[in-house]
């Protein structure tokens, strides 16, 4: 059975990053953008980081710019915003799709195991959020408009 173990993704450097070091660990993995409505909730994000991390909790920021153009930097711009502005020290890794024909392997493995409200499998806008728990597998997917204090019950449950 494929797990986030399974995945290689990149650092903004081009890096790989292998999802296998990440096994262990509750992960909230969530598409980010810097000039979105809901921009504002880096902060929650980086709250429950702050809080949880030494519990094994990580939170993966991925920038997409699919949705209204709302990630239109590069990766330097992008880290400098979530430094500057959110004080963001969970890992902003490099810019990706989350849809159609370029969409990371990554988002189509958590979509197809956490479809969206009627079983849609197309991730609708930033700040989409899939829970991961310690076996890699995904436990939940959250919408926009679900804050990061909304999960935070579900991820002291995993830890």
């Amino acid at each position: 059975m494929t797990t986030i173990a399974d995945f290689t993704v990149r650092k903004p450097d081009g890096s790989p990053l292998d999802l296998q070091d990440k096994l262990g660990k509750v992960l909230l993995v969530v598409n980010v953008a810097s000039k979105c409505g809901f921009t504002p909730q880096y902060e929650g994000l980086e709250a429950l980081q702050r809080k949880y991390a030494d519990q094994g909790f990580e939170v993966l920021g991925f920038p997409c710019n699919q949705f209204g153009a709302q990630e239109p930097g590069d990766a330097a711009e992008i880290a400098s915003f979530c430094k500057l502005t959110y004080d963001v020290t969970f890992p902003v890794l490099q810019k990706i799709d989350v849809n159609g024909e370029n969409a990371s392997p990554l988002y189509d493995w958590m979509k197809g195991q956490a479809p969206g409200l009627m079983g849609s499998k197309s991730i609708k806008w930033n700040f989409t959020k899939f829970l991961i728990g310690r076996d890699g597998k995904v436990v939940r997917r959250y919408a926009p408009t679900d804050t990061p204090a909304r999960v935070e019950k579900d991820i002291e449950r995993l830890l």
